[in-house]
C-alpha cells in the first residue's frame, strides 16, 4: 500500500481524481496579468528623527493697530502736568506726615529736642497716638461724661437742667450698629482722655494745652446739649445756653463669678467748675 493512500477519505490536489479510474477534468490556462503602467514614484515619508518639525514659514500679515489710550495717557499733556503736579503734592504730603507721626512715636532724639515744638502742633490734637490698647493692664473701670447746663429761657430767666449722660448716649447709637461712626466712638472719650491728661487732681490746667483742653471738652458738651431735644423742650425752644458743666462718674468693672478677687462697686464723681459758654458758641452752638 502507498504511504500517502489514506483511503476514501484521503483528500486530493486540484485536479487530482477522486476516485481511481476515474477521468480527469483538464485544467483552464491560468490569464496572462497585463504589467503594471509606470506611474509617478511614491514619495516615502522622512525619516523619523529626535528633532520636531519645523513649522512652514508664513507669510507676515499687516501692522496691528494701537488700541485707545486710557488713564492718564489718555489725557492731554497738559493735563498730565497737572495730574503729575499733584500726585507729587499728594506724595510729599504724605511722606511729610509719615515723618511727624514717626518723630512723635519715637524714642527723644536730636530732632525732637530741637523741633518737638512743631511736631507737637502736627500731631495735636486730631493725630494723637495712645497705646492703651496695647498695656498689658487694660483699663478695668467704666468711665462716662455727663453734663448739664444753665439755660436763659426767652423770658430772661436761668433754669439749671439735670445731668445728661453723653457716654450713655453714645453708647446707645454704637449698640447693634455695624458701622458706628468715629465720632459716636472715640470723640468724647478722648476730649475727656486729654483733659485729664493735661489738669492734675484739682482741675488746674498744667502747661500750655491745659486751655486747648477745656475748650475741645466745651464745645462738644455745647453741641450735644444743643442738638438735645430735652434741652430745648425744657426751655420751650428758644433758650440759649449759658453755662455748662462737665463731670465723669467712674465705677470699677466687677469681676467674674470665678473670680475671689473684691472690688468696690460703688461709683465716684468728679465735678469740673462751671464754663461761661461764649457769645458765638451760645447761639446755637459752633458748627
Amino acid at each position: 500500500m502507498d504511504a500517502y493512500d489514506k483511503g476514501s477519505d484521503a483528500r486530493h490536489g486540484p485536479g487530482a481524481p477522486t476516485e481511481p479510474g476515474a477521468p480527469t477534468e483538464p485544467v483552464p490556462p491560468a490569464e496572462p496579468v497585463p504589467p503594471a503602467e509606470p506611474g509617478p514614484a511614491l514619495e516615502r515619508p522622512p525619516a523619523e528623527s529626535g528633532r520636531p518639525l519645523e513649522p512652514p514659514p508664513t507669510e507676515p500679515g499687516p501692522p496691528l493697530e494701537p488700541g485707545p489710550r486710557t488713564g492718564v495717557a489718555a489725557l492731554s499733556l497738559r493735563y498730565q502736568v497737572v495730574v503729575a503736579m499733584a500726585l507729587a503734592v499728594v506724595a510729599v504730603g504724605v511722606c511729610v506726615h509719615l515723618g511727624m507721626m514717626f518723630l512723635h512715636v519715637a524714642p527723644p532724639n536730636t530732632v525732637t529736642r530741637e523741633h518737638g515744638r512743631a511736631v507737637d502742633d502736627w500731631v495735636y490734637p486730631e493725630f494723637e497716638q495712645n497705646w492703651k490698647l496695647f498695656a498689658p493692664n487694660p483699663l478695668q473701670q467704666n468711665i462716662s461724661v455727663q453734663v448739664r447746663a444753665q439755660v436763659r429761657g426767652p423770658d430772661g430767666m436761668t433754669l439749671t437742667t439735670g445731668w445728661y449722660d453723653l457716654s450713655a448716649e453714645d453708647g446707645r447709637a454704637i449698640d447693634g450698629n455695624l458701622l458706628p461712626s468715629h465720632t459716636q466712638q472715640n470723640e468724647l472719650r478722648r476730649a475727656w482722655d486729654f483733659f485729664v491728661a493735661t489738669h492734675d487732681g484739682e482741675n488746674r490746667p498744667v502747661g500750655l494745652r491745659g486751655a486747648l483742653s477745656e475748650t475741645y471738652l466745651r464745645r462738644i458738651a455745647v453741641l450735644r446739649l444743643d442738638r438735645d431735644d430735652a434741652v430745648r423742650a425744657s426751655t420751650g425752644g428758644g433758650g440759649a445756653l449759658e453755662r455748662v458743666q462737665v463731670r465723669s462718674r467712674t465705677s470699677n468693672v466687677p469681676p467674674p463669678e470665678w473670680s475671689r478677687e473684691k472690688v468696690s462697686t460703688t461709683p465716684s464723681y468728679r465735678e469740673l467748675p462751671w464754663w461761661k459758654v461764649p457769645q458765638d458758641e451760645a447761639e446755637g452752638g459752633v458748627r
